[in-house]
């Protein structure tokens, strides 16, 4: 390591201690036997989940909302990402591109926006419920599908396509039968990794309001009802590792 190394090293434990200085973190109040016996007593109700039908029935209806806010919000990005891709992606040397500057900006607009803040906007118009939460998955994956698209289609292997542009064939049946072929396992491939962030963020949505376990979690936080949160976080567990196993399953399967 040479001296910018050290120099760089050097910089960042500043900011470390810096940033513990800045924030005046009360440890000794956080450590102290108050404190410790009030958590003790907190994480021994988280380990007695809440098993009575009814509710697991209630919980069982939220994962299935979540998972699909998830699933619909991914399919519409898909949709939305793969439209505005086209036109912000420059695939050939002779492509005037003339949308390609105002394509990336609105995808860099869309993805700049977190999927919290779109959904806290979106609230305001569509209401409590799983509408907005769906809405806000979509138009921030749009915009970060939307460039994954985009970059893919102008990587792609341009001889196929070129050779049919020679004969006089149409770009959209250029892309369809030369570019789309070749990037098709690499945008299911991306697709499928933002649908499992997505179930991630489809939980945490619900917090605002927004349907699904996470406006379960948020409800029974609010109340202290500890049982019934421990159940909806261990829901919260199994459909995010359920979810990540099929989608590892399915992009393996693409790759080999």
């Amino acid at each position: 390591m040479g001296w910018r190394g050290y120099g760089l090293a050097v910089g960042l434990l500043a900011l470390v201690v810096a940033s513990f200085w800045s924030l005046d973190l009360q440890w000794g109040q956080f450590l102290s036997i108050d404190a410790l016996r009030a958590m003790g007593a907190f994480v021994g109700e988280l380990l007695v989940p809440e098993t009575d039908p009814s509710f697991l029935l209630k919980v069982g209806w939220a994962t299935l909302e979540t998972l699909a806010m998830s699933a619909l919000g991914t399919v519409l990005a898909v949709l939305g990402g793969l439209a505005l891709a086209l036109p912000a992606a420059k695939t050939h040397q002779n492509d005037p591109a003339y949308w390609r500057r105002p394509a990336q900006l609105v995808l860099n607009a869309l993805r700049s926006v977190p999927e919290l803040v779109w959904a806290s906007l979106l609230l305001i118009a569509a209401g409590l419920g799983p509408l907005a939460g769906t809405l806000a998955l979509a138009l921030h994956t749009t915009g970060v599908l939307g460039r994954l698209f985009a970059e893919s289609l102008e990587n792609a292997p341009g001889d196929a396509a070129a050779a049919l542009r020679l004969r006089g064939i149409s770009s959209v049946l250029v892309f369809c039968y030369a570019t789309l072929p070749q990037v098709l396992p690499q945008l299911i491939s991306y697709t499928l990794y933002r649908w499992e962030n997505n179930i991630r963020a489809a939980t945490v949505l619900g917090v605002v309001g927004a349907g699904g376990l996470g406006q379960m979690l948020s409800f029974h936080l609010s109340l202290f009802h500890m049982p019934e949160t421990s159940t909806v976080l261990v829901a919260m567990v199994l459909l995010v590792v359920m979810v990540d196993g099929l989608s590892y399953a399915s992009r393996r399967a693409l790759t080999t």
